[in-house]
């Protein structure tokens, strides 16, 4: 059984109370099924499963993921399998089997839906206990989950570890470089280190060099959409695509979200959030954009990632979202929430070094690779100073290279006094990079301080880069104005654009075509803070309501 506190575990593994099952069975539409000792009620992989609430008899979770099989839980009467995956469809994790003869419930995801509405109680006991399992299953030395094989110095490898990384996958990754028994792994399945990266999923899944779209597809985070009118489609899954998805949902809106590559956005690769609202102990992003997904969830938001969108078109008053592959989708309204990403060095090679040595954000899949080196971080706002505190817990020296006077310009005062307050950080200002070299790994960065003519040369295998933003718009028409930076439009002052063709005046998110709204980082003028991006998704569902009744 996995081994967790008594606090957490109790939370994990809760029984229902008789009374809460004698709840549950008045709930309509529900489904007995009866299953034979030593029966699968499920296995490793399966899609579209229930989740199933034991009536009577047990059943024995295993994990299969790994060399040999481990025993995860069983469950007895009045406790239920799943974990916080099943919310979106993902594909299970383990597999359960019925320890002797066992009745149970079977429950789809509207039906728990249904139950966290008409039986709150319930319904967060079962939520609580989904959520903490995956935890469980993160911080757990045993769970193997998809295994990544591969090479360290392999841009296949770390778009992939990438990938899942971003969208907090359960997984594990075997360096092809260190680790023995490497090519007995891969002889399980016919394969050769020459043959990697391969994405495994215990017997079941064997993928070799897979895209991101067909990791999506097979673990079932990406899902086919419905072809359907929705009354909301969102673009980009950062925190205010995700808060605009919350509550249109959680008001009935039918809401799809389409994000190009991870839920939470620049927000969510960041290692401690200290600002934001009612975390005064701070919160990672992954946490704060597992939280939201899992809301999002909650009140039938559908969440389709990796989903590039190409391009928009309108029909009418509908939007048109053309998607890769020929899939399209209409919305009666839309949110542009496709965010920003940092802009490349301007130095010669390093493009060639992404994913073998430069990055543009540092998470623990990157920070493992620091541990005693000397690394370099480029940028001086806040993102800047959360990767340099971050990654001074791993490695032996942090250089924070900045071009302006000073940190106290661009970043938060506590982020400030916390980097000057740590040893092993030294601050470079009016420093910029101006050369970088290696053969298969980045070797060194020459930098260059402003009034000074000698170059310093570091030694160093990792640069992260936090500079400036250029937005995700170039999928938008003419009809949706952008300022000089690309980044969008919005307000008032739209009512005279050309391509404002109704008599009132645009709201304050709705940007130059009508019903078509913009918040977070993409739109001109925001403030670049989470709890900002936060608001105005939150703020734009309420412009959307007031559109649709013109409709």
């Amino acid at each position: 059984m996995v081994e967790a506190p008594a606090e957490l575990s109790a939370v994990a593994f809760p029984t229902l109370s008789e009374e809460e099952l004698a709840e549950i069975a008045e709930c309509p539409k529900l489904v007995l099924r009866r299953f034979r000792d030593g029966e699968r009620l499920f296995e490793t992989g399966d899609a579209d499963i229930p989740l199933f609430i034991v009536v009577s008899g047990a059943i024995e979770i295993i994990d299969e993921t790994g060399d040999a099989p481990k025993t995860i839980v069983v469950h007895h009467r009045g406790q239920f399998t799943g974990e916080v995956g099943w919310l979106s469809g993902a594909r299970a994790l383990a597999t359960g089997i019925a320890r002797g003869d066992t009745e149970t419930w079977a429950f789809t995801q509207a039906n728990v839906r249904e139950l966290l509405i008409v039986s709150p109680k319930i319904g967060d006991t079962i939520l609580s206990a989904l959520i903490a399992r995956r935890q469980l299953l993160r911080e757990s030395h045993e769970f193997t989950g998809l295994r990544v094989i591969g090479s360290r110095f392999s841009r296949d490898t770390f778009r992939i570890r990438d990938f899942m990384s971003r969208n907090r996958l359960l997984f594990t990754y075997v360096d092809i470089e260190e680790n023995p028994d490497v090519a007995k792994i891969l002889e399980h399945w016919g394969l050769k280190p020459e043959d990697t990266p391969v994405v495994a999923f215990g017997c079941k899944l064997v993928l070799r060099n897979p895209s991101d779209a067909e990791i999506a597809r097979q673990i079932g985070i990406k899902r086919p959409l419905d072809q359907t009118v929705y009354d909301f489609a969102v673009v980009g899954g950062g925190p205010s695509g995700l808060a605009a998805a919350v509550y249109a949902a959680s008001e009935g809106l039918k809401t799809v979200v389409l994000e190009r590559s991870a839920t939470g956005g620049q927000a969510g690769s960041s290692m401690r959030i200290e600002n934001y609202l009612g975390f005064p102990t701070g919160l990672t992003g992954a946490e704060l954009a597992d939280r939201a997904v899992v809301q999002a969830h909650k009140f039938g938001a559908v969440l389709s990632v990796p989903t590039p969108v190409l391009r928009l078109r309108f029909d009418n008053a509908y939007s048109v979202l053309e998607l890769e592959g020929g899939e399209t989708i209409t919305a009666k309204s839309l949110l542009i929430a496709s965010g920003a990403q940092y802009r490349k060095l301007a130095v010669e090679g390093c493009e060639a070094f992404e994913g073998r040595g430069v990055f543009y954000a540092a998470t623990p899949s990157e920070a493992q690779f620091c541990r005693g080196a000397d690394v370099v971080i480029v940028g001086g706002g806040n993102s800047a100073g959360q990767a340099a505190v971050f990654l001074s817990e791993y490695a032996r020296k942090v250089l924070l290279v900045c071009r302006g006077e000073s940190l106290a310009q661009s970043m938060s005062a506590y982020l400030v006094h916390r980097i000057e307050t740590t040893p092993n950080i030294d601050v470079l200002t009016r420093t910029e990079v101006v050369g970088m070299r290696g053969d298969s790994q980045l070797a060194e960065v020459d930098l260059r301080t402003a009034g000074m003519e000698s170059i310093r040369t570091v030694k160093t295998p990792m640069l992260f880069s936090f500079i400036g933003a250029t937005p995700h718009t170039d999928w938008l028409p003419a009809e949706v104005e952008r300022d000089e930076r690309q980044f969008v439009r919005t307000g008032q002052t739209l009512a005279s654009s050309p391509h404002w063709k109704i008599k009132r005046q645009p709201f304050l998110l709705e940007t130059s075509r009508p019903g078509v709204f913009a918040a977070g980082d993409v739109r001109s003028g925001s403030v670049k803070r989470v709890a900002s991006a936060v608001g105005e998704g939150a703020m734009a569902v309420q412009f959307v309501h007031e559109y649709l009744k013109e409709m």
